[in-house]
């Protein structure tokens, strides 16, 4: 297996993800673009096992557009988004891209919820582009 590790921006929150291939998706839902203070997010999913987080992180509880629960921990430090868990997805871990150490390996292959993307933001080519949450 390939040990990818990371953490927030202040270093104080550290995580390992233990995965070879994990999906690499592109979020363009609002509750994403708000998070990020950006126009979408870049995300590792993983099953939850393969993932290990330590340091002082806070949980803020947020709802998806299904009114299912949306866990999203940050550092309680700096405010750097880590990861997320969602009821619609159990045992899975939503691991904040930007906070890997080495993020040359990202490549996505998804995008979702492209119908909320920001019109100055790109699609580029050779993703799986979905309007909202495949399913």
């Amino acid at each position: 297996m390939t040990l990818r590790a990371g953490s927030c921006l202040c270093g104080q929150s550290h995580f390992t993800l233990d995965d070879d291939q994990p999906t690499v998706a592109i979020c363009h839902c609002t509750h994403c673009q708000k998070s990020t203070s950006s126009a979408y997010s870049v995300m590792a999913i993983s099953p939850r096992e393969k993932f290990t987080v330590s340091g002082p992180l806070k949980k803020f509880a947020d709802k998806g557009d299904s009114g299912r629960a949306v866990d999203r921990w940050f550092c309680a430090e700096c405010g750097s988004p880590v990861w997320a868990e969602a009821e619609a997805m159990p045992d899975t871990a939503i691991v904040k891209a930007g906070c890997f150490d080495d993020t040359s390996w990202l490549k996505p292959t998804m995008q979702i919820y492209c119908d909320s993307r920001q019109e100055w933001a790109p699609i580029p080519g050779g993703t799986a582009n979905f309007p909202k949450m495949p399913g």
